[in-house]
């Protein structure tokens, strides 16, 4: 169901390079106001504009910069429905005293993505997740719940591994190129990062393999619970000097043996429930198949669908597990937050805000 007016909604972190795309993502949205601002507090009780060194490419929203940033903590004037683009290190513990207040908290951050009842959801994958929110205000007492989006990277692997469920995934090798944007701002200094590759992102290895197979797991019969995918992951990562955009190489064995053109049809035919349901942020097409042997490049796709599709190509076979290919996905915008963004959509679409 459609709002019939736009929903007033808080967000958390609101300062950082990952709230700011927030701020954009939230920007003229048919079913969101942005109406609360929360973030550290050495920035609480300043304006927006003062508080934040915006460093997006477009300006910050007029009506914006004026909204006084208020603490991270839970008032009677934030909105129910709640953002989160906390850094780790902080956002376990406050996002857990919004859930207890009453608040659905969108989390972008990692704390609690791998909860046993709490969703990690890429609505093309797997919207049935969300059923583990019944669970967890049962079993915590919250009025609120915690819903989360994987990692950046974990979002692009997921949707360009789903459409190939049917076909058996066993085995999946992926070699990240990782943006300097996902390291946040200021991030990594020039000296270390610039003419040079950096063949380590603390935890994220282990991230991509286990979010992963969550996201592509079945929701148990009691429906109390996700089993996950029983394929096996590994993951090298590695940041390069590109600002925006995760490239991935993977490998992956498929029981059914298909062709690379099989591969290709299957990914181009894939659709899911945020496409059935016209959602806003929905790209029509959440995977696209893109030509030419040097395709797909951050600088060239990684906006494909306002940012919000993942581009594969390079589709072939390959001597070791059957099929390879590459895979892009912006990591800000559909890893981090346009994800939650079209999380929130699906919930408010299924009526689940309640």
């Amino acid at each position: 169901m459609n709002p019939a007016e736009p929903i007033p909604v808080g967000l958390l972190g609101a300062t950082g390079m990952v709230g700011q795309q927030f701020v954009r993502q939230l920007a003229g949205h048919p079913w969101f106001r942005l109406a609360w601002l929360g973030a550290s507090d050495r920035s609480a009780g300043r304006s927006y504009g003062e508080a934040t060194h915006w460093v997006q490419d477009r300006r910050m929203p007029a009506e914006l910069a004026g909204m006084v940033v208020r603490a991270g903590a839970p008032a009677a004037d934030c909105p129910r429905l709640v953002f989160s683009a906390m850094h780790a290190s902080v956002a376990g513990p406050i996002e857990e005293s919004f859930a207890r207040a009453g608040h659905v908290v969108l989390s972008n951050a990692r704390n609690h993505r791998m909860g046993a009842d709490v969703p990690l959801v890429v609505p093309e994958v797997n919207p049935e997740h969300l059923g583990l929110i019944a669970r967890q205000r049962r079993e915590r007492g919250w009025p609120g719940a915690i819903v989360t989006n994987p990692n950046c990277s974990t979002i692009t692997l997921a949707l360009a591994l789903a459409p190939l469920r049917g076909l058996g995934i066993r085995r999946v090798i992926v070699s990240t190129l990782q943006a300097v944007s996902g390291a946040g701002y200021p991030g990594l200094a020039a000296v270390d990062v610039l003419g040079n590759a950096i063949p380590f992102i603390g935890g994220e290895e282990e991230r991509l393999a286990t979010e992963t197979l969550k996201v592509l797991g079945e929701v148990r019969v009691d429906e109390e619970g996700i089993d996950p995918h029983g394929a096996v992951v590994s993951a090298h990562c590695n940041r390069v000097a590109t600002v925006d955009g995760h490239l991935l190489c993977v490998s992956v064995e498929l029981a059914a043996r298909p062709t690379p053109a099989e591969v290709r049809a299957a990914l181009a035919e894939f659709r899911g429930r945020p496409q059935e349901l016209g959602l806003p942020t929905a790209p029509a097409r959440p995977v696209q198949v893109v030509e030419g042997p040097d395709r797909p490049q951050p600088r060239r796709d990684a906006m494909a669908g306002l940012g919000m599709a993942v581009s594969v190509g390079r589709v072939r076979e390959c001597p070791i597990l059957g099929i390879k290919f590459a895979a892009l996905g912006h990591n800000t915008i559909r890893g981090a937050a346009g994800a939650s963004v079209l999380n929130a959509e699906l919930l408010v679409a299924e009526g689940l805000l309640s």
